[in-house]
Formats: structure tokens, C-alpha cells, sequence
């Protein structure tokens, strides 16, 4: 407990109890064969060219054709099946994911024959967005839809963009990366880093109020911290479609500009490592920051963090008891569960 700035808020409690827990990704290659079809299924519909999935292609090939998001979730899933089992609610744990095995379909037909009836789903994304919820309650939907009147009923766990189980992993990972900075705190900058969205999309959804908020609530925790911005990155729209900027490799030459000689790049948008984290930061922005003459660093991910996996229990013993209040740092609180109708469309 942090106090009086956690806000307590009373929950719904489902009935019937559930009786498994569904971990759900984005997913990634795991092999130089996988990538080519994980691409054409990622951008299928939305006319993105050939030249660029060749450009992807050859950024998977620095790191073997292989996206380290899968052995994050694995080793998620196994560290809450752990927990659970130790302190309950003991409920089996599912690993389910949209563009790679294992495909969400494929783990609810499990599900089904497993005898589940009704699970919790955590989807590895903290924010209120479409690509970051309402997506993914889409495919739910979809893949529940294509089983039929055997697939389990999914309640998607809340947003926990501001759970003290997020933030305080995400602050105490950048306070020790501030301590080991070399440069003054004036001539250090904090960026933290989320996936950029369509303006048309940002602007129907919370998602960069709460990034905002969340980057504030870390920041707070942080002795004499650097000062801090909101960045963005891995934009993979049309150039003539404004999405949220700036853009975190393109913002370094403005930065050395400014007299900043050290950069403390913190994912704030990403819970787990995959490419766009250790492509997008660790080598794009990085030799972008080289470049400039800034020195660069980036923070780690928070979900191998015990906090963070404990934060995932607290998220589901909320869906079991109604007396139990939800654990939400700042002044905008907890986001309702189950989301309300029509939230974070795509446009």
C-alpha cells in the first residue's frame, strides 16, 4: 500500500467464479521462417508496400529472426502459474497470442477441451487505446466466435497503467539508471518511450493522458531526477497520416542542440521486451543518439519484476472479491472492468 494516494474503488465480482487465467500477447517470430508470415499478418489490410516488410525483415535478421517476446511471456506465465498455485486463487495459466503461436483460437480450443469455462484474460499492454485493448477484445470475441457455444466466456482484466505493481518496477529500474549517469541532472534527459498512434486515433482514447500521467507518477519517485519527456516510436503509418510525435531517434539531434550530453530512454509503453523495444531503442535510437554525441541508456522492461507479477494476482483476486479495492496511483483512478461499450475505437 502507498496510502492515501492509492484510490479505493469497489469492483464487481463474476459469477460464475472463473476458472483459468489467459495470458494474451501481440506475439513475434521465433525463427528466420516465421518472420515473413508474421509480417504479412500483422499489416494484412492495410496496404503497407513490400520494400517495408523487407525493412522489417532485415531488422528481425540482426537478432536471428527471433522476437525475445515469446520466452518474456513464457517466463511470465510460468512465474504466475508459480504464484498462483503458492497463494491462489489456484487457476491454471494459457498463453494466447494474436499473430503467432500460440494463436489465440488454437489456446481457447485447449481451453475448451481442458474443461475451462470461463477465464480472466491479461493482456500484456497497461493502456486504454485500440491497439492496446479494444483489439484485443476484438479478436477475443473473434476467436470465441469461430469455436462456438463450447468456447469460454473471457473477461479482460482492467488497464493497470497506474497500478503501484507497474510503476514502482518502471521507477526503480530508471532511479538506478539515474544514479549511474555520469552527466549533471541539467545536462541528463529522461525520455519515456510508448508506441506512437494515429492522431485519430490517440485523440478518441486516453492513451497519451494516461502516458503522461504515468510518466509523472515514476518521475515523482525519483531523487533529484533529470527533467523528463513523452516520446514515441515504431510509427508504422502512411507519411502523409500525423501520428503522435516526436519521434524518439529523430528527437536526439534537438537534444544535443539543447546541451544534453546523456539520454535515459524508459519504455513506459511496454511491459515485456520484443522488437520494437530492443530494435527501435537499443540500436535505432541508440546509434541515433551516437550520432549526436549524447550518451545513451535504456531501462528494463518491468514484467520480470516480482512486483509486477504480484500486480497480475492483485488483478485477478479484484474479479473474486468485490470488497477488495482496487490499487490505482494518482488522480485518475482505476478504469472500470469490464470496459464500457464502444471505448477506444479505432477512429
Amino acid at each position: 500500500m502507498i496510502g492515501a494516494e492509492i484510490g479505493l474503488v469497489t469492483n464487481d465480482v463474476l459469477t460464475p467464479p472463473p476458472d483459468a487465467l489467459l495470458v494474451v500477447s501481440f506475439g513475434g517470430p521465433e525463427g528466420p521462417a516465421d518472420v515473413r508470415p508474421f509480417l504479412e499478418k500483422v499489416t494484412r489490410g492495410r496496404n503497407v508496400p513490400p520494400g517495408r516488410l523487407d525493412e522489417v525483415e532485415r531488422q528481425y535478421a540482426l537478432f536471428g529472426g527471433v522476437s525475445p517476446l515469446g520466452d518474456e511471456c513464457r517466463r511470465l506465465c510460468g512465474a504466475l502459474e508459480a504464484l498462483l498455485l503458492r497463494e491462489g486463487p489456484r487457476l491454471p495459466v494459457y498463453l494466447g497470442q494474436r499473430h503467432s503461436a500460440p494463436h489465440l483460437e488454437d489456446t481457447l480450443r485447449r481451453m475448451a477441451r481442458d474443461g475451462v469455462r470461463h477465464a480472466l484474460a491479461f493482456v500484456t499492454s497497461a493502456y486504454s487505446s485500440y491497439p492496446g485493448c479494444r483489439q484485443y477484445l476484438d479478436d477475443i470475441e473473434q476467436a470465441r466466435t469461430a469455436i462456438g457455444p463450447d468456447a469460454p466466456v473471457v473477461e479482460k482484466l482492467r488497464p493497470f497503467w497506474n497500478h503501484p505493481g507497474f510503476i514502482e518496477p518502471v521507477a526503480d529500474a530508471l532511479a538506478t539508471a539515474v544514479r549511474a549517469s555520469h552527466s549533471p541532472g541539467a545536462r541528463t534527459r529522461i525520455l519515456f518511450s510508448a508506441h506512437s498512434l494515429p492522431l485519430a486515433m490517440a485523440r478518441v482514447c486516453d492513451y497519451e493522458l494516461q502516458l503522461r500521467a504515468a510518466a509523472a507518477l515514476v518521475h515523482q519517485r525519483i531523487p533529484d531526477a533529470p527533467p523528463w519527456e513523452l516520446v514515441f516510436q515504431s510509427r508504422s503509418g502512411p507519411a502523409q497520416e500525423p501520428w503522435l510525435e516526436p519521434d524518439i531517434a529523430e528527437r536526439m539531434a534537438g537534444l544535443a542542440g539543447e546541451g544534453v550530453e546523456h539520454v535515459l530512454a524508459a519504455p513506459l509503453g511496454f511491459v515485456l521486451d520484443h522488437m520494437e523495444v530492443v530494435f527501435d531503442l537499443d540500436v535505432r535510437a541508440a546509434a541515433r543518439a551516437r550520432e549526436a554525441g549524447i550518451g545513451f541508456a535504456r531501462t528494463a522492461t518491468p514484467a520480470r519484476d516480482p512486483r509486477f507479477v504480484a500486480m497480475v494476482r492483485e488483478l485477478v483476486r479484484e474479479r473474486f472479491d468485490p470488497e477488495l479495492p482496487l490499487q490505482a496511483l494518482g488522480a485518475l483512478g482505476a478504469r472500470p472492468t469490464p470496459c464500457t461499450p464502444g471505448c477506444c475505437p479505432p477512429r
